[in-house]
């Protein structure tokens, strides 16, 4: 597209790359390149060079353009507008729409452009976290929001990454919640009893795909002949489907409460089954990625609280994403997170010493100076 406390924390980045990894895969069109070096070169009033000359040029070659229109060039990198900074547009890979990827997305884009002028965010729906790591991994986007265990498989080049993904971390931002709901007047009272019964096991992308399919195998509920008939259906197809009857169980990663379900349970009795004696298994094949948490009492008409397992979220980038571009964001991040999380999960805080604990992904270098610059 044409552009117009007492405790020291260690906080390890990852080497900065010489070029981006994306870059051969970049279409270079040089007349879309021309004209906005020209139209921003008239604009600051520079001379030398003319647009029309620029235009009438066929197919210019890379080093005429960068030869004809060094000083056009500076121009359009510090901005088209006489006396205004640069402006950074950054696309930002969230999740479905109603989604809370997509929440968060909007509330950072809005919050993002409140702050002034330099940096604007542009929210991408996507099916969420793999295919979000996708996007990162291809250029499509230059931010991302992902589920802990999806972004640290992206990493370290497990499965469903066929080689590691260059990926650096802004911050976790807040913690999913894994939900598995069956219907209360059902027979199903624990993740071993869904074998050869359908279940909505998240969007195929999805966080909640990955997720879903390690707690059925954990369960010995997996993937065989013998085990749960998983559908791949995102969340507002899988509530449907609940509700239809068409399958038996719902499995569902994020906030509490999570509107679409809060509804549900308003329409129609369900069970919220426990999942937190799974975590043992999951930490021990996958990581420490995956916590005991507790879907509290209240939550969803829930009487008692009900055991489950929590994954981080993280705020990613590219790592040749500038410093200062990340550390722009994380200032809205950290002076507006309470708007941020309102829409996503209740109750949640996001504090310094949980935002850099982002595991296996590193932190990206501007992420660093941000945090060592604040808190020291």
């Amino acid at each position: 597209m044409c552009p117009s406390s007492g405790r020291e924390t260690r906080i390890q980045a990852t080497p900065r790359p010489e070029t981006a990894p994306w870059a051969g895969a970049v279409r270079w069109d040089p007349m879309c390149y021309y004209r906005y070096v020209f139209q921003c070169a008239a604009r600051r009033g520079l001379g030398g060079t003319t647009y029309a000359g620029a235009v009438n040029r066929a197919q210019p070659s890379r080093r005429q353009v960068v030869g004809a229109g060094v000083g056009a060039v500076a121009a359009a990198l510090t901005g088209c507008t006489a006396g205004s900074g640069p402006e950074r547009r950054l696309r930002l890979a969230t999740g479905p729409p109603g989604g809370p990827y997509n929440a968060f997305g909007e509330a950072l884009a809005r919050a993002v452009a409140a702050s002034g002028p330099g940096t604007r965010i542009a929210p991408v729906s996507t099916a969420a976290s793999v295919n979000n790591l996708r996007k990162l991994e291809d250029g499509t986007v230059d931010l991302a929001l992902a589920m802990a265990d999806a972004a640290e498989d992206a990493v370290l080049g497990r499965e469903p990454f066929a080689r590691p993904v260059p990926v650096t971390a802004l911050a976790r931002v807040y913690v999913n919640y894994t939900h598995l709901l069956v219907p209360s007047d059902g027979p199903v009272r624990s993740v071993e009893q869904l074998a050869g019964r359908p279940v909505a096991a998240g969007a195929a992308g999805s966080g909640v795909r990955v997720v879903a399919g390690r707690v059925l195998r954990a369960a010995g509920v997996g993937t065989d002949a013998a085990g749960a008939r998983e559908r791949e259906l995102g969340l507002a197809d899988s509530v449907s489907a609940l509700r239809a009857g068409t399958v038996d169980a719902l499995f569902w990663s994020g906030g509490v409460p999570t509107p679409a379900l809060s509804e549900l349970t308003r329409e129609r009795p369900v069970r919220f089954l426990p999942l937190d004696g799974h975590v043992g298994a999951l930490r021990a094949r996958h990581g420490p990625v995956y916590t005991a948490v507790t879907l509290p009492s209240g939550a969803y008409g829930l009487t008692e609280p009900v055991g489950t397992i929590g994954v981080g979220n993280y705020l990613l980038a590219r790592p040749d994403l500038p410093d200062g571009a990340v550390r722009d964001v994380l200032r809205v991040v950290f002076d507006r997170w309470r708007d941020l999380l309102r829409e996503v999960t209740a109750g949640a805080r996001l504090e310094p010493r949980f935002a850099i604990s982002t595991g296996a992904v590193p932190l990206h270098p501007g992420a660093v100076s941000y945090y060592r610059s604040v808190y020291g």
